[in-house]
């Protein structure tokens, strides 16, 4: 691969639809070019309309080639009624390419210069937060334009043209308002965010009376592929590959699989398919890259994924358009080896320590791990675990037998695990090491946590999913040395964990896998994982309690280390 690849295959397919539309649509489809149609809406950008935030706050909005390809398509193509040809517009770019600002710019042509008279012009998400993004980047242009500050009635929630009674509005199904509505426009931000189609569905009647309604749809990549917006992601890639729907306009940015690996995503390590780490592919799923979105901010996007393990999928998705799975691997082998020191019982004592519990059901691991602050701010833990003797008789292929040989494992007798044994054992710990709070899963430890309150010990009831989320990213930061204080491309990060090289924490982080959710943030999948990972659902509840026993929070949040 030599020099710059400037557009994927999907939007080279879509200069190609255009260009064979230009030469025989009319001819053979009724389709009708309108180039003053198109330039005119292309011209109302700068004409009308002034950017409000950033660098570029208070210049003209000028569009780019790709945004003038996209904005000319929706308003140049016409049929043989003289109306508008694209109904729905499907849009799939990098994050940070301008996608929402056009799209404002869009519902506000409809507003006010779209000869729809009474029109109706809807920022529609799923969430209230997430539709007011899209009509607040209108709302602040329309007060940085003169023209426009002059015609429109400018108000918290709502923009209203009265020389056409038009209005241009944020909507959500939170409010359940989305029925009843007499759509000219949906501009549906962050399609992927969607749980099912109904934003879609509600917009899409709403349109039944216009003459040349528009539903257009911006997104990033995603994960679920039962989605609406993998659904869309989908028939926009077939439209393009020549399925025949006149009225459905695509624009999908990604990176491309080599020959052998066609139909499917760039495979990593292939030296023939695209890479998400190679700068030279980048300009593909970012169109806008050097005007809205620079090389420097996504070097250190990949430098902060290749380190983080959790932070891949979400960078993959969002930066580089690569649909991704819903859960990964997520510790690699080699950073928690890297973990492998050790801190000595006598360095120890007198040191803060919390505690986490996870309780196995009949033939599951029950799991206690304790996490010390040490001096330096590294984090050093001892662990406990168990299994009832029937399950080390009956499982074979996991080496229950050496881990009991060399103390790492406690085995009880009978077919269920012990649980008198195990709560006087962990109250043993509390005591000796002097536990200042334990963190529990409600749903199975309810009965033990109450006998060790009794006992003197605080137990700490701790949410589970993606409640968990921040004591995960602290694993992860622990792991991997990765602190904001290093900066952004961090140079010689030392982990900060000391597991001791325990055998069987070392086996559980290995079967880690973790679910990602739409902005981010991750959750242990017990189900997905192929084997055992109570150890680590006990450390992150510990950790969890040592975020909060933090001093300041806001010391973790900048980088500065713990100290209990």
């Amino acid at each position: 691969m030599t020099g710059r690849i400037v557009a994927g295959r999907l939007v080279r397919l879509a200069c190609s639809r255009h260009l064979a539309d230009r030469r025989d649509g009319w001819r053979l489809r009724d389709l009708v070019w309108d180039p003053k149609a198109a330039q005119d809406a292309i011209d109302f950008f700068p004409a009308f309309l002034r950017l409000a935030e950033g660098a570029h706050a208070g210049r003209p909005f000028v569009l780019e080639p790709s945004q003038q390809f996209i904005v000319g398509s929706l308003f140049g193509w016409m049929d043989v009624d003289g109306y508008r040809r694209f109904r729905t517009a499907y849009i799939e770019e990098g994050k940070g390419n301008g996608k929402t600002p056009m799209a404002a710019g869009i519902g506000l042509y409809g507003l006010a210069a779209d000869d729809e008279a009474a029109s109706e012009i809807y920022a529609a998400a799923v969430t209230r937060d997430q539709a007011g993004i899209l009509f607040r980047d209108a709302k602040r242009m329309s007060e940085a334009s003169p023209s426009l500050r002059r015609r429109l009635e400018i108000l918290e929630h709502g923009l209203y043209d009265a020389t056409s009674g038009s209005i241009f509005r944020p909507l959500s199904s939170e409010a359940r308002s989305l029925d009843g509505k007499r759509v000219h426009m949906a501009l549906i931000d962050e399609i992927h965010e969607h749980p099912d189609g109904g934003v879609v569905d509600k917009m899409r009647l709403g349109t039944k009376g216009r003459r040349q309604p528009l539903i257009l749809e911006i997104t990033n990549s995603g994960y679920d592929r039962t989605s609406v917006c993998w659904a869309h992601h989908e028939y926009s890639r077939q439209v393009l590959e020549g399925l025949e729907n006149d009225t459905w306009f695509a624009y999908v940015c990604q990176l491309d699989p080599c020959e052998a690996h066609a139909g499917g995503p760039p495979q990593e390590n292939c030296v023939h398919c695209d890479q998400w780490t190679d700068e030279r592919t980048w300009i593909k799923v970012n169109p806008l890259l050097g005007v809205s979105i620079t090389h420097k901010y996504l070097r250190e996007q990949v430098r902060e994924a290749q380190g983080i393990p959790s932070k891949q999928a979400i960078v993959k998705r969002l930066n580089f358009c690569i649909w991704t799975e819903t859960h990964t691997h997520w510790i690699p082998a080699e950073a928690w080896s890297a973990c492998g020191d050790d801190a000595s019982d006598v360095e120890l004592l007198g040191m803060p320590c919390v505690g986490g519990v996870d309780l196995g059901q009949t033939d599951d691991f029950s799991a206690f791990l304790l996490v010390f602050a040490l001096p330096d701010g590294r984090r050093a833990l001892r662990c406990r675990f168990w299994l009832p003797e029937e399950t080390v008789l009956v499982k074979t292929g996991r080496p229950y037998g050496v881990w009991r040989s060399s103390g790492h494992l406690t085995v009880t007798p009978g077919s269920a695990t012990d649980y008198d044994q195990v709560q006087r054992e962990i109250l043993a710990d509390c005591q000796r090491w002097g536990v200042r709070r334990v963190g529990y899963d409600n749903r199975f430890a309810e009965q033990m946590a109450q006998w060790l309150t009794g006992q003197g010990v605080t137990m700490v009831q701790v949410a589970q999913g993606y409640a968990l989320n921040e004591a995960l990213q602290y694993v992860e930061r622990l792991v991997t040395g990765r602190w904001p204080e290093d900066g952004p491309i961090p140079v010689g990060p030392r982990p900060r964990l000391c597991h001791g090289g325990h055998p069987i924490l070392a086996w559980m982080a290995g079967n880690a896998v973790v679910r990602h959710g739409t902005r981010g943030e991750i959750r242990l999948d017990k189900e997905k994982a192929a084997e055992k990972i109570d150890g680590i659902a006990a450390l992150a509840m510990a950790l969890d309690q040592d975020l909060r026993l933090s001093t300041s929070l806001s010391k973790y949040e900048h980088g500065n280390l713990l100290v209990l």
